[in-house]
């Protein structure tokens, strides 16, 4: 049987234990969070850029400005809905009703136009699956001014000499109300949905 001096003593020592895990510092949940979620951030981070061929320093001017303005040889990238595509002996034009571009240099889903341009590329790109509504990306340099009509308006838009002809996916809605009651559905494909070139100028230079 343990004296009453041993077992005081016992009490202490395990008093001493508590005190001491207690007093110990804790790491936060929410750290252990950030530093496991933290290399998912980048590497969904590096999945957020504008796709290769579109990169680059071009003119900060739009189409519609770019009418009034002499950019001949002005390296741009502009983009939009495909108004009309005509191939012609040796090349494709394609006819663009402008608009502001997102952070991806994909078109933004908007009425608002920024002017009509026609940008141009060598080789077949076919009217069927480059057809009107569709959303386009174009790299290129300028070579100048062309008037078009549109109805019995003369239009002034410039002509662009196309390096990259970007096609985007189309965005398809889903017309189902259980989805549109959720608060974060988003009707449109995730921005993350890597597009196909179609033709790319690396690997398909038309027929």
């Amino acid at each position: 049987m343990k004296s009453p001096r041993s077992t005081s003593a016992s009490l202490i020592a395990s008093h001493l234990q508590f005190a001491q895990r207690a007093a110990a510092p804790v790491r936060p949940v929410a750290s252990r969070m950030g530093v496991a979620i933290l290399p998912l951030l980048l590497a969904l981070g590096g999945c957020m850029t504008v796709p290769t061929p579109l990169q680059g320093q071009y003119s900060t001017l739009a189409p519609a400005a770019a009418s009034d303005h002499d950019l001949t040889g002005e390296g741009v990238r502009w983009g939009g809905t495909l108004v009309h595509t005509d191939p012609q002996p040796g090349q494709t034009c394609f006819e663009i009703d402008g608009r502001t571009l997102g952070s991806f240099a994909r078109p933004v889903n908007t009425d608002r136009s920024q002017g009509r341009f026609t940008a141009c590329r060598k080789g077949y790109y076919e009217p069927t699956v480059f057809a009107p509504g569709r959303e386009v990306t174009v790299t290129g340099h300028v070579t100048g001014v062309v008037n078009r009509p549109v109805g019995s308006y003369d239009y002034r838009q410039p002509m662009v000499q196309a390096d990259v002809i970007y096609l985007w996916p189309e965005r398809r809605e889903i017309d189902d109300w259980r989805y549109r009651r959720d608060p974060f559905y988003s009707p449109f494909y995730s921005p993350f949905y890597s597009p196909f070139y179609y033709p790319s100028p690396f690997w398909w230079r038309g027929w």
